[in-house]
């Protein structure tokens, strides 16, 4: 490795490490807001209405996301970053339509329903879920372009960003979970275009071309690359809130909420933390594997996945062991007195999230390759099987066994991706005759 290009790679870690200490550092004091603010039943009210933004994060707006960020480099490399770009805001367009139709549909089903109680709060949801689609779309641009102080500057200012709105629109409109979901689309307003003023700054260092491939041609790449990620997402989304709507049918709102803050000290701030690292590796995985048809390429990408990976479990070991001795003491710091008692519950969540970080750093392996499609079962099967093990867990253990589906899950995905990987690891060995 040359000296220049060393120097670059501890810059733009430097940089992905500040955005992990600040975010991680801002997801934590939000928890401790908001559990003085909210009741731990307006808390499980919250966490049921950001279900709605995970839908549209999960299969509308963070498919196509996905896609255009893993064309970037591709685009750069054919000098057709003028046409990649036409495409890409075609089909942001065409997501944010598919948004609003949603959004409609959403809200005559619930009005017919007799749900008025949650209009206000499903619509401040679905406002939220667009702004921030767009936001982690310009993102993942600059992400992909290796813009780091830019990702980690934009990741700080949404961490803060929505404390102080969510306290500002809940001193205005009083302590509801509808007022601090305004916030956040408040947040995500500010910094998306915060995210454009950046964007247009980078686009024109760039030097513009259209010869190489037409603007139909880029928008059916990207798209071919981002329906398995909306797949799939619609399965991934179910598992990932039929937790909360399982306790919420089982037990009630309060259990919801005292979940939700589990959730979020124990397996969130793994979460950030694992993206932060894939929003680092995979823009230099992408570059080194380019549109995947050099197998020597491809080849040199393996050893460093499974390299990750291996750190990924060492950090989850030493977090569960941690919080198994000092949960007690991180409860008393971060939230307030009425969800204490279950912090007994806190290490399994965090071995949950490290697990399932473990799973996901394989992954970028798929998407380098080109090949996300061959993680569509795996994705669909283990979700499905998340949700029985999310019903199941609550209807015969209330909160506790919610907790077991979650790490039980995590458990059934990182071996499947792993045996997925190790798989396509052997083929590719094969032909080259090794």
């Amino acid at each position: 490795m040359s000296k220049q290009r060393y120097v670059r790679l501890v810059k733009e870690g430097g940089w992905i490490v500040v955005g992990q200490i600040v975010a991680v550092a801002g997801a934590l004091v939000l928890v401790r807001v908001l559990t003085e603010y909210l009741t731990p039943a307006e808390y499980g009210q919250l966490a049921l209405g950001l279900t709605v933004a995970g839908l549209i994060n999960q299969v509308v707006m963070g498919g196509v996301a996905n896609g255009i960020c893993r064309f970037y480099s591709i685009a750069v490399e054919k000098n057709s970053l003028h046409d990649y770009l036409n495409a890409s805001k075609g089909l942001m367009g065409w997501a944010t339509l598919v948004v609003v139709v949603i959004a409609v549909l959403l809200m005559a089903i619930m009005t017919g329903l007799g749900q008025r109680e949650w209009l206000s709060l499903a619509a401040a949801a679905l406002v939220y879920s667009v702004l921030s689609g767009y936001n982690n779309t310009l993102s993942g641009i600059q992400n992909a372009a290796r813009q780091r102080q830019i990702v980690a500057l934009h990741g700080a200012m949404d961490a803060w960003l929505k404390i102080a709105l969510a306290m500002g629109v809940m001193l205005w409109f009083g302590h509801r979970s509808m007022a601090v979901v305004l916030g956040y689309a408040l947040s995500a307003l500010g910094v998306t275009g915060s995210q454009f003023y950046f964007l247009r700054r980078l686009l024109n260092r760039q030097a513009h071309s259209s010869n190489s491939l037409e603007n139909g041609n880029w928008s059916m790449q990207i798209w071919t690359f981002s329906w398995p990620f909306s797949t799939w997402g619609v399965f991934t989304w179910l598992q990932q809130v039929s937790d909360r709507w399982a306790l919420e049918y089982f037990a009630g709102t309060a259990d919801v909420g005292r979940y939700a803050v589990l959730f979020q000290l124990g397996y969130a701030p793994i979460s950030i933390v694992s993206g932060l690292m894939m929003s680092f590796l995979a823009p230099i995985l992408f570059q080194r594997s380019g549109d995947a048809s050099c197998p020597n390429r491809n080849a040199s990408v393996y050893g460093l996945t499974w390299r990750i990976t291996g750190a990924t479990l060492s950090i989850t070991l030493l977090a569960f062991i941690v919080t198994i001795f000092f949960h007690k003491t991180l409860f008393g710091l971060l939230v307030a007195f009425p969800y204490q008692n279950l912090s007994y519950l806190l290490p399994f969540v965090v071995l949950a999230g490290g697990l399932f970080a473990a799973g996901q750093m394989l992954s970028i392996k798929l998407m380098a390759d080109m090949q996300p499609q061959r993680t569509i079962a795996v994705k669909i099967l283990t979700a499905l099987l998340g949700v029985a093990f999310n019903v199941l867990g609550a209807a015969y253990f209330g909160l506790v066994g919610v907790v077991a589906a979650l790490l039980a899950f995590s458990v059934v995905y990182l071996a499947w991706m792993v045996r997925l990987t190790a798989r396509k690891v052997s083929t590719s060995l094969a032909l080259k005759g090794l």
